[in-house]
C-alpha cells in the first residue's frame, strides 16, 4: 500500500470517528447509555455477560462460565435465563437452565446443541472465551424440593436439577437419569460422586426407554417422595399420566391433542415482514426464519415476552387448542411462541 493510500485511509478513519462523536454528542444520553458506552457489562438496560471459561461436558454439550454485568439478580436452583447471541447483526434469544449454585462466583449455563439449532450450535461449539452474550433475569417455577426428593431426568433434562443437587445437602435423594450410553451422561463424573444421592443410570442403548412402572420398581418408596422430572415430552407425558403429583419442567410447550393450526401467511404489521407459516408451526419460529426481530423469552408460553396484538385473522393456541379470532376480539394479545395461524392473519409486531 502506498503512503498516499495509507494517508487517505487514515483520513477517512479520522473523519468517521469525528462523525460518530458528533452524532453521540447531538443525541440525548441517558445514564445507562453512558455506562454502556464506557463498558458493555455496565449497561442495565441491555445486560450482558462475558464468557470467561468453556467446559465441554459431552460431544454436544458445553457449559459456559459467565461473568454478568451490574446487579444481576440472584437465581433459585432450577431456574433458567435468557441468553442472547448476535448472529449476522441480529440478536437471537434462547433460554437455558442455570446449572451453578446461587452465590457461585460465576454463573454457569449448560447448552446442548440440537440438530439445526442456530443458537444452541453456536453456543455449544463456537463461543470462545472473551465473547459477550446477552443475558436476561432468571425465571422459572421449577425450583428445589421441600420434601424427600426423587429426580427423574433424561438427556439435557439434568441441567435444571444439577443446580439443585449442587445447592443442597441432600441426605436421602434419588436421581434416575435416562441417557443413551454412559458416555453421553452430562455431568456424569460429578453425578456419580455426589454424596447423599443415590444415582441410578438407565441406558436406553441397552434397556430401551423406561416406563413409570419400571421406575416404580427401581424406587419402591416413590409414593412417599416429592418427584421432580425434566426431559423429553414423551417421558414427561407418561409420568404425568401415571403420577398426578409429579412436578415437571418442559423445554418445549405441551401441545393440545387436536390440530394446532392450518398454516397461513402472517403479516407483522410493525416491521412490515410477511412470513409463510407451515401447519402447526409457531408464529415466533416462522417470523424469525423470515428475518423478523421477534421478542421472545422462555419460548414456552410462560413469560409473555413474545406477545403481540392480533388485528386480523385467527390463530390457535397450541397448548390449549383455543381459537382466537380478531373478528370477535380485535387487538387481542397472543403469545407467538405457542400460537399458530389458521389462515392469513396480521399481528402488530
Amino acid at each position: 500500500m502506498s503512503m498516499a493510500t495509507g494517508f487517505r485511509g487514515n483520513l477517512w478513519q479520522a473523519g468517521r470517528h469525528a462523525r460518530s462523536l458528533a452524532r453521540t454528542l447531538a443525541a440525548p444520553l441517558l445514564p445507562d447509555d453512558v455506562l454502556g458506552g464506557l463498558h458493555p457489562l455496565w449497561s442495565r438496560r441491555a445486560p450482558q455477560a462475558r464468557v470467561v471459561r468453556v467446559v465441554r461436558e459431552t460431544a454436544d454439550t458445553t457449559t459456559l462460565f459467565l461473568r454478568p454485568g451490574l446487579a444481576y439478580a440472584a437465581h433459585l436452583p432450577g431456574q433458567y435465563a435468557g441468553i442472547g447471541l448476535r448472529i449476522d447483526g441480529v440478536w437471537h434469544w434462547r433460554t437455558y437452565s442455570i446449572t451453578s449454585r446461587p452465590g457461585a462466583s460465576l454463573l454457569q449455563v449448560t447448552v446442548t446443541a440440537v440438530p439445526g439449532g442456530l443458537v444452541s450450535g453456536k453456543l455449544a461449539h463456537d463461543t470462545p472465551v472473551g465473547s459477550l452474550v446477552g443475558i436476561a433475569a432468571p425465571e422459572g417455577e421449577f425450583t428445589a424440593p421441600t420434601g424427600k426428593p426423587l429426580f427423574v431426568t433424561a438427556g439435557s433434562g439434568i441441567t435444571p436439577v444439577m443446580a439443585m443437587l449442587r445447592s443442597h445437602d441432600l441426605s436421602d435423594a434419588v436421581l434416575v437419569h435416562v441417557e443413551r450410553t454412559p458416555e453421553d451422561v452430562v455431568f456424569g463424573h460429578e453425578l456419580r460422586a455426589l454424596p447423599g444421592v443415590r444415582v441410578i443410570e438407565w441406558h436406553t442403548s441397552a434397556r430401551g426407554r423406561p416406563t413409570p412402572e419400571m421406575l416404580d420398581e427401581l424406587v419402591p418408596d416413590r409414593p412417599a417422595r416429592e418427584v421432580l422430572a425434566c426431559g423429553p415430552a414423551g417421558l414427561l407425558d407418561a409420568l404425568t399420566d401415571a403420577w398426578p403429583d409429579v412436578r415437571v419442567e418442559r423445554f418445549q410447550p405441551k401441545r393440545a391433542d387436536h390440530t394446532a393450526g392450518t398454516g397461513g401467511t402472517v403479516t407483522l404489521s410493525a416491521s412490515g415482514i410477511v412470513a409463510d407459516v407451515a401447519p402447526e408451526t409457531p408464529i415466533l419460529t416462522a417470523g424469525e426464519a423470515a428475518g423478523a426481530l421477534m421478542p421472545s423469552g422462555c419460548r414456552m408460553g410462560i413469560c409473555h415476552t413474545c406477545v403481540g396484538k392480533l388485528t386480523a385473522g385467527a390463530v390457535r393456541d397450541m397448548q390449549t387448542g383455543e381459537l382466537h379470532d380478531a373478528a370477535d376480539q380485535p387487538g387481542r394479545p397472543v403469545r407467538t411462541c405457542v400460537s399458530a395461524p389458521t389462515g392469513d392473519c396480521t399481528i402488530n409486531l
